[in-house]
């Protein structure tokens, strides 16, 4: 088959028709003598006719790159729609990105090459078949079980739940499980800011060791006939542990010095109480006792609750997590149930401030002593991590 001559080949014998034009010989007689019909030669004037080989060239170059400019603004606009095809936000896990490749390639119909380059992702990963761990499915139903117990825990506090359990992970790998079944995080609490004196120092009596600043305060709340019931707090602010719950429809100030007495006397008097100014802390038989045991008062400023803020926070966990989930029929029953859950509280539900660790593991009680007549007895410690809290609906 014949090859085509190049432009550059063109221009040459057309250079070379010119001369034999030029010494008088006919035009049939000069095509004749290139060896070309008289259709080609006219069509060769026509596209090429008084170019020289550099301007045929510089012709040759520019059609090149308006080739190169065509395909890359064809491959831009590929790029758009690929990237407005592709769902809002960033693609940050490998499994988004291969679901969106391949969604990518079914609606507009190209390679997987492409689709890969224009989201970024690597085509070894793109077909990595993803392999799960074996403990995935034993896992996931622990986390799945732990959340729907404790419905008011966030993944990080559901993690140490696992680790206590056993189970060698941490918090990225159950994050990604807790976001993958669809379990949602707890809303955080607030922050409240703090009370500053004019030369930058906190008036706050910070706890320094245990039994150095006790916290106590009133919760109220309702059985299932609509009266009210009284709760009595008492925290240890160093090691976040609920000491004591009082239950009762009515609690006045000579309550408050029951409850004390019996801790102060299984455990040892504290350095500092502190308490808000309700009737039942500033009464005078209250802080009389008080003083006379060895123990100081500090009362938090009139209005400014945030003060007390460990005994608050205590607060706000038992009413999110316990009051706001149960109906109580009864008053024995708040009694029962309250106290279980204290016990779950110290014993096993982490506490983000200690670490994810609970604030009493284990508490030893020696069996001389007895545990006073006016409170529950409590459990015995156990070594499960995971305590089943009684519910009643």
């Amino acid at each position: 088959m014949a090859k085509h001559p190049t432009p550059e080949e063109i221009v040459a014998k057309l250079r070379q028709a010119d001369v034999l034009i030029s010494q008088g010989q006919s035009v049939s007689d000069t095509i004749r003598a290139l060896g070309v019909s008289s259709v080609t030669y006219y069509r060769w004037r026509r596209e090429f006719g008084g170019l020289k080989s550099d301007q045929v060239r510089r012709m040759k170059d520019l059609e090149t790159e308006n080739q190169r400019l065509r395909k890359a603004i064809a491959d831009l606009t590929l790029d758009k729609l690929i990237l407005q095809e592709a769902s809002p936000g960033k693609l940050l896990s490998p499994a988004r990105r291969r679901a969106c490749v391949e969604h990518i390639i079914d609606v507009l119909h190209v390679s997987e090459r492409r689709a890969c380059r224009a989201l970024g992702q690597h085509r070894s990963t793109q077909r990595k078949v993803p392999r799960g761990r074996d403990d995935e499915e034993a896992l996931t139903a622990d986390l799945v079980t732990l959340a729907e117990r404790y419905g008011r825990y966030g993944y990080r506090k559901i993690s140490a739940l696992l680790k206590a359990a056993g189970w060698l992970v941490n918090d990225k790998r159950v994050e990604r499980i807790w976001r993958r079944e669809g379990l949602k995080v707890p809303v955080k609490q607030p922050k409240r800011g703090r009370i500053w004196d004019n030369d930058g120092s906190c008036l706050r009596l910070r706890p320094e060791c245990r039994n150095h600043v006790w916290s106590y305060d009133f919760v109220e709340a309702r059985t299932h006939d609509g009266r009210k019931f009284r709760m009595l707090n008492v925290v240890d602010e160093f090691t976040h542990e609920c000491l004591a719950i009082r239950v009762a429809r009515r609690l006045k100030a000579i309550d408050v010095i029951d409850v004390l007495s019996d801790l102060f006397i299984l455990r040892e008097v504290p350095g500092h109480i502190r308490s808000d100014n309700g009737p039942e802390f500033i009464a005078k038989s209250v802080q009389a006792w008080i003083t006379g045991v060895g123990a100081k008062t500090a009362y938090i400023t009139p209005g400014s609750p945030w003060e007390n803020g460990y005994v608050e926070s205590f607060n706000a966990r038992l009413r999110d997590e316990l009051l706001n989930g149960e109906i109580f029929y009864t008053l024995k029953e708040a009694q029962i149930v309250i106290e279980s859950w204290r016990r779950h509280y110290n014993a096993v539900r982490p506490h983000g401030s200690l670490g994810y660790r609970p604030p009493a593991p284990a508490v030893f009680v020696p069996a001389f002593t007895a545990w006073p007549a006016a409170l529950a007895r409590p459990a015995p410690p156990t070594n499960l991590p995971i305590v089943e809290q009684p519910t009643a609906h």
